[in-house]
């Protein structure tokens, strides 16, 4: 399809043909994707519309200098979701993607350079800890079986359920309190092991999507049992090839994405959503409308106020948001052969950091770090000889007031001396390709609300049914996927979103004409 044809005219003499119930998806993110391929399995034609000229959203795929880069997410933990979707079509997600398991899943290099490979093998876990800690292997062990715990409730029995009403939370409170949600995650993990680098090993990962380890609910101690479930993976291609996957998925079913089509609102009849209206003055109508943007956008840009009764301007500004990110992609002209292909490197601080962030919303002198080298495991993601890269560091979101503009390059020439001290010698003389992105473009590019790089804070008090509901508590056929929505961030989150969508959509069936 021409990337420049008029949106209205994609239909144009289909509707005689073609009297499936139309779906508009606003976004083309995994969520928007995976929302497409279920309404397509569900009889719906199905209208994906992307403002950028690919699909991807956050996983968007930049090709520079013969180097790929994956923009967003690039640690696969929960296959199984995406394979679901594969089904729903009657083919096999084998057939058209590699997904390669890791093994370690990633090494974390404290600031003191010893180092822990984090495994999906619990013999070797448990020897890595006795290296590190061993004190507290015993521990250790308890937090893992806590956390399987938690992941039977919070991800099997809830992840993929609506909370509609606040009965819905009344129904699972006491399985919360019985698994000590109320507690932090990281007071929970030092609860159990005393070694403050073993501490952080255990309970960083809501930093993944977007929640700060001494905020966020213990819940989400089920990321560590779900890595060790269903392992940790990638993509070969990049986490493109994931996304070019899903786009033939929703081809495949008769149904389109349109690029270059900025949505700028959402039209509303007698209390329920109609279509939308594209930034060309064009308008298509259908009878539901998902929208895979960033939830807080949605409500406060999208949708106009007259419309909304709980997610008011002034609610939405007085809500938390996730941190900001730093990204910063470049391709070297020499390979790092000793570079793992996830590295997290800490910095001196780990609590006094994520205050800052979080909380005094300053950038800091000191930071931490996610390397990505995806040409570890996939070489051709860069030229021959070569080295993809990119280095990611949470920073204040846009509420701190950073002008990105003047402290983008001196941020990046900090990590690029720090990561030529540590893991990548020599780095100021080997680069050949770079780009950034700060939060700044995020807001810009992403349209994610104050440049967050995960949409709402998965505080406690913005979890669940506190969060945007999945059917719009606005007005009806108005449905969420995606990181603001129930269950979050992170890519088993919004494809979650979209299991989700899946029961609360209305069948085709009884709205065709």
């Amino acid at each position: 399809m021409n990337a420049f044809t008029p949106v209205s005219m994609l239909h144009l003499g289909e509707s005689v043909v073609d009297r499936r119930p139309h779906a508009i998806v606003i976004g083309s993110g995994f969520g928007g994707l995976a929302a497409a391929v279920r309404l397509g399995a569900r009889g719906y034609r199905v209208t994906v519309l992307e403002r950028l000229d690919a699909a991807g959203g956050r996983a968007y795929v930049f090709r520079q200098d013969g180097f790929t880069f994956d923009a967003g997410p690039t640690i696969i933990t929960a296959p199984f979701l995406l394979r679901e979707l594969w089904e729903l079509c009657g083919r096999r997600m084998e057939d058209d993607i590699d997904l390669r398991a890791m093994e370690p899943f990633y090494r974390v290099r404290f600031h003191d350079g010893q180092h822990i490979d984090c495994s999906g093998d619990p013999d070797r876990m448990r020897a890595e800890v006795a290296r590190l800690a061993p004190g507290d292997v015993a521990g250790y062990e308890k937090f893992m079986r806590a956390a399987k715990d938690i992941y039977r409730v919070g991800f099997e029995q809830l992840g993929d359920v609506p909370f509609d009403s606040w009965t819905d939370m009344a129904k699972v409170a006491p399985a919360m309190v019985r698994l000590g949600s109320h507690r932090s995650l990281y007071s929970m993990v030092a609860k159990h092991v005393k070694d403050d680098r073993l501490r952080f090993v255990m309970s960083f990962h809501p930093l993944f999507i977007g929640g700060n380890p001494f905020q966020v609910t213990s819940i989400y101690g089920l990321i560590s049992h779900l890595e060790r479930a269903a392992g940790v993976h990638f993509a070969m291609g990049g986490t493109g090839s994931l996304v070019k996957g899903l786009v033939d998925l929703v081809e495949g079913q008769g149904n389109r994405i349109c690029y270059n089509a900025t949505v700028s609102s959402i039209t509303v009849e007698n209390g329920r959503a109609t279509g939308v209206r594209l930034a060309s003055g064009e308008s298509l109508t259908a009878d539901v409308v998902v929208s895979n943007a960033d939830a807080a956008w949605t409500y406060k840009h999208l949708l106009p106020s007259a419309h909304r009764q709980r997610w008011t301007d002034r609610k939405l500004e007085r809500s938390r948001y996730s941190m900001g990110l730093f990204v910063w992609y470049f391709g070297t002209r020499r390979r790092y052969e000793d570079v793992p292909h996830h590295t997290i490197l800490l910095g001196p601080r780990y609590r006094g950091l994520l205050h800052d962030i979080f909380e005094r919303k300053v950038l800091a002198e000191d930071f931490s770090l996610y390397l990505h080298r995806p040409t570890a495991t996939d070489p051709s993601m860069a030229p021959p000889g070569c080295d993809t890269f990119y280095a990611l560091s949470p920073v204040p979101n846009l509420d701190a007031g950073i002008d990105w503009t003047e402290r983008a390059e001196v941020y990046r020439r900090a990590i690029e001396k720090h990561l030529s001290a540590t893991m990548l010698p020599g780095l100021e003389n080997e680069i050949v390709s770079s780009r950034l992105l700060t939060p700044k473009d995020f807001e810009s590019r992403l349209l994610s609300y104050r440049g967050s790089g995960f949409s709402f804070e998965p505080t406690l008090l913005q979890s669940a049914w506190f969060r945007p509901h999945n059917r719009s508590e606005e007005v009806d056929r108005l449905y969420l996927v995606g990181a603001g929505t129930h269950p979050g961030a992170g890519v088993p989150g919004v494809l979650s979103s979209a299991r989700i969508l899946d029961t609360v959509v209305p069948d085709a069936a009884s709205l065709a004409r």
